[in-house]
């Protein structure tokens, strides 16, 4: 199948796409339970899986422990994100889509574009060095440059930063957002929490008007990295 690496299938491009994600942001290794849920798929269907991955060199495992990346591994993930990533920059920059409708086409066609016309994709897009939600795309040459960013959730009352990162694992919460005006490069501070420790208030600088204050549920702070200072 065209741009498709050879002797590899769909199921192991996400396979290893999903495992490298789950630490592109934080240390915790990923468990088969957590690639299960992650996936949508049966505990027992993910362990004949992750054997397999083994047998052919892309991953790490012990029964009931972590599963890493080989070498091998990462190389083939960061080629299925480099995919991803420019097809989703590529589906909001020439066809209007927005970041909350992209994950899913780019599911689909990461799979099956040639890399003639994911390169022709890159130039047309200037080789973008993120994508809409802010996770980087990696070269064609598989380096990849990941921001210093720590997640809002974890930020103490009267931190400032910029937003460099959103979670596009929900759309819903991607729309709630947008309608927010939490963006990416967004200026923001921390005002605090609420007094039973619920919702994270934040101020937002805008240029063009006044600051603004949105109340964020625990699900919205753990889906925003800022970049602080």
């Amino acid at each position: 199948m065209p741009g498709r690496t050879a002797d590899v299938g769909s199921a192991t491009e996400d396979y290893v796409k999903v495992i490298y994600g789950h630490t592109e942001w934080q240390g915790e290794p990923i468990t088969p339970t957590v690639l299960a849920s992650s996936l949508g798929l049966a505990a027992s269907t993910v362990t004949e899986m992750v054997k397999k991955l083994g047998l052919a060199g892309l991953v790490n495992h012990v029964p009931y422990g972590a599963v890493t990346l080989t070498d091998a591994g990462r190389t083939l993930a960061l080629r299925m994100v480099r995919r991803h990533r420019l097809i989703e920059t590529w589906l909001v920059e020439s066809f209007g889509y927005g970041w909350d409708e992209v994950h899913d086409e780019a599911e689909v066609l990461e799979h099956t574009i040639s890399d003639r016309l994911l390169g022709a994709i890159g130039d047309q897009l200037g080789n973008p060095e993120r994508d809409p939600h802010g996770d980087p795309i990696p070269a064609a040459d598989g380096t990849i440059a990941i921001p210093s960013a720590t997640v809002l959730a974890a930020l103490p009352a009267g931190a400032t930063g910029r937003i460099v990162r959103i979670s596009d694992r929900d759309p819903a919460l991607l729309r709630q957002l947008r309608s927010e005006a939490v963006n990416l490069d967004a200026e923001i501070e921390v005002v605090g929490r609420d007094a039973l420790g619920g919702a994270l208030t934040i101020r937002i600088d805008r240029a063009d008007a006044l600051a603004l204050e949105v109340d964020l549920a625990e699900e919205a702070a753990s889906a925003i990295w800022v970049s602080t200072r």
